[in-house]
């Protein structure tokens, strides 16, 4: 598939999460698990077939070795996702960085993208983050 061909809303939100967690060109089991976890978990991924999702991230991945593949990949998403949807994807990112407890001078570049990308206002932004560090957040 090349990064012009049409996907789906659950693999862009799929790419977004991906291209957080190859950001800091090592994708930790805790990232790959969170992804996993949250494609089975939650209602936007209740009608995606669990058989795409390796396919799918292994075509992001393509694309990212692609010259200038992170704005390849990040066009596209913005181009599949709807608006109400922006805040998710941004949710799923910042899940994705959280998930090994340290996060990456690259995540963040890739985080403050995506930002961007969606033109997320502060408080929602804020609100993401917080409810991250809430959730992951050690005794």
């Amino acid at each position: 598939m090349s990064s012009n061909e049409p996907i789906s809303v659950q693999e862009a939100l799929i790419y977004v999460m991906v291209i957080v967690s190859a950001s800091d060109n090592a994708m930790t089991d805790k990232e790959l698990a969170t992804i996993g976890d949250m494609i089975k978990m939650l209602p936007v991924f209740e009608t995606y077939n669990e058989n795409r999702i390796i396919p799918a991230a292994q075509r992001c991945g393509d694309i990212l070795q692609e010259e200038n593949g992170l704005s390849l990949v990040l066009e596209l998403v913005g181009d599949v996702l709807p608006a109400k949807l922006y805040d998710t994807a941004y949710a799923l990112a910042v899940e994705v960085a959280a998930a090994d407890l340290h996060v990456e001078q690259e995540e963040l570049r890739v985080l403050q993208m995506l930002r961007d990308r969606f033109s997320l206002d502060k408080l929602t932004v804020a609100a993401i983050e917080r409810g991250a560090i809430a959730r992951h957040r050690k005794v």
